[in-house]
């Protein structure tokens, strides 16, 4: 038999793995399920050699060669992972171009160091169907080329964790990637039941479904937040080399007609990195033309991730505190990774005129 109900509160029944079922209460929900590998009905992921990103973790020796289908983020980590590994990779891509959210010219190094590292790249691809056998696994791809491996690996997109929840009956409809649509302050179509992370869609990373979760938990307490997250989340991405940005690339400039210019340094010129040996890289930042302020920054190289922060928190700045000038204008130790701001702002001030 059910508690009785609080009068200001709601109702849930989670069942038990062993059948049974509890009941809970609260004036609010949350709901932080994540997500899993999306899985295509017509793709046998019970065969021992075709796996997802969590079930290739369990592989129990390294195989010679691999496709992996799917060149997002995960796709991508994934190949620079067991191309170091010796792997012979074919990363088969649906899109004309890898991490196309990201800097062209980001992008464009990061194909050029996958391919130095033996990665064979297929872009304009759709599977057809799998052909999984006992000597390996045939993709068949709609334009007519075959890729036979030792494993496939299936990392084309990801779907929120909300199957089974029951959330239909109380008129809460995932969409078709199983994500829940929220507003501002991450309530969903019930307002007294929010989601955070995964299940919440973009940007779906670790570190903003943290500050989310901090963000709703202040909600409930005091009924409204004082602060507001972040409109520009970083990326890290851990290919090899890594890869980190924040803000806006050429290409949203661009189409947005915002006059703006480039500051550049290349890592092989910075003293920390010749002494590590870590050369391959740059850090790239947009500014604008008139003002200065610092509009995208870029980074493609060992340390990326860490480094992005450094140009992150002058960009938060409002007014004349976010400048390119901060950067031309400020000692950096030497040597370290952060002298690249100043090598990057210095380059970039001689382009004007």
């Amino acid at each position: 038999m059910k508690k009785d109900i609080h009068p200001n509160y709601h109702f849930i029944e989670v069942k038990l793995t062993d059948g049974r079922t509890d009941d809970f209460q609260a004036a609010h929900f949350v709901i932080a399920t994540g997500s899993r590998p999306y899985q295509p009905p017509d793709v046998d992921f019970t065969h021992p050699l075709v796996r997802d990103s969590d079930s290739v973790l369990r592989l129990q020796h390294t195989p010679r060669s691999m496709a992996i289908y799917g060149a997002g983020v995960i796709g991508c980590e994934y190949a620079s992972i067991m191309s170091n590994l010796d792997v012979k990779v074919n990363l088969v891509n649906t899109r004309d171009r890898l991490l196309s959210f990201l800097d062209d010219e980001i992008t464009d190094a990061l194909s050029y160091h996958m391919r130095q590292q033996g990665v064979v790249i297929r872009h304009n691809e759709t599977y057809d169907r799998v052909e999984a056998r006992d000597d390996g696994v045939i993709l068949h791809c709609r334009s007519g080329k075959k890729f036979k491996t030792d494993v496939l690996l299936w990392a084309n997109g990801r779907t929120g964790n909300t199957r089974d929840m029951g959330l239909e009956e109380i008129g809460l409809i995932p969409n078709q990637r199983g994500q829940l649509e929220v507003n501002e302050s991450y309530q969903t179509a019930l307002t007294h039941v929010y989601a955070v992370g995964d299940v919440a869609g973009p940007p779906a990373l670790a570190s903003a479904g943290y500050d989310q979760g901090r963000f709703v938990g202040a909600h409930i307490a005091d009924g409204e937040c004082d602060w507001s997250l972040i409109e520009e989340f970083p990326t890290g991405i851990y290919t090899v080399p890594e890869i980190s940005s924040v803000g806006r690339t050429e290409r949203e400039l661009t189409a947005s007609q915002i006059p703006y210019e480039v500051a550049q340094a290349d890592f092989k010129s910075i003293a920390r990195a010749q002494i590590t040996g870590h050369t391959v890289g740059m850090l790239k930042l947009l500014f604008h033309r008139e003002t200065l302020e610092i509009l995208g920054i870029h980074c493609f190289g060992e340390q990326a991730a860490e480094i992005v922060h450094i140009g992150q928190a002058i960009m938060s700045q409002r007014g004349e505190a976010n400048s390119l000038r901060y950067f031309t204008e400020t000692t950096f130790n030497y040597p370290t990774m952060a002298e690249a701001y100043r090598v990057a702002a210095l380059n970039g001030l001689n382009r004007l005129f």
